[in-house]
């Protein structure tokens, strides 16, 4: 019986887009862009800092915006049932000032993310990351110490981790992406995923 570990991406799989979010509160549709447009991560966050800057948002008030928003309806259930039957981490590029609420909303699931960097006044000023690379990075780790990895996420930058491991899916994830990744798995339901991921577990 090999030790298993599944890891998911956060936003779009379990919980809404943030910054998404975060553009239709501010009524700043630039800050629509996610890494589904922009697969350069620090390129996506620097410029979004600066959009921040330029109309003086802090991380208050980005903060307030997570605070009303909710898990993907069936995300917990799915995430419950998941976690009773396997080793489950969230391994996301969000940061720990934004997933801690959601976390909450979702029964406290380990999360692997970044940080921001905050100013006194709740300026953002920048963000460390905690790896390069850091879901295929940190899928590789868990790999080093024995344990094989099934992995499921919607972005670009999911896909090092899918590919990595003995099983992957793309989930919710876009026309483009899913065609220029044919070979890989593609679900819309949590029940189609967790089937998924039942059957590798089984193989």
């Amino acid at each position: 019986m090999s030790m298993n570990i599944v890891c998911l991406d956060l936003e779009g799989v379990l919980v809404p887009e943030i910054w998404i979010a975060f553009a239709e509160a501010s009524g700043i549709p630039e800050l629509t862009r996610t890494t589904r447009d922009e697969p350069d991560y620090d390129k996506l966050m620097d410029w979004r800092i600066g959009i921040l800057r330029e109309h003086g948002l802090g991380l208050k008030e980005i903060q307030d915006t997570i605070a009303a928003i909710d898990p993907i309806p069936g995300a917990k259930e799915f995430l419950d049932e998941l976690r009773s039957i396997t080793q489950v981490i969230i391994i996301s590029d969000t940061f720990t000032q934004f997933a801690g609420p959601l976390m909450q909303k979702l029964g406290y699931p380990t999360i692997f993310c970044n940080t921001l960097e905050v100013a006194p006044d709740g300026e953002i000023t920048g963000f460390k990351m905690r790896i390069e690379n850091s879901k295929l990075t940190t899928v590789r780790a868990l790999q080093s110490i024995g344990y094989e990895t099934i992995a499921a996420g919607d972005s670009h930058n999911d896909l090092g981790m899918i590919r990595a491991g003995r099983a992957g899916f793309l989930f919710k994830s876009t026309e483009q992406i899913k065609k220029d990744n044919p070979q890989i798995p593609a679900y819309e339901t949590y029940e189609e995923l967790m089937t998924a991921i039942k059957a590798a577990l089984a193989d």
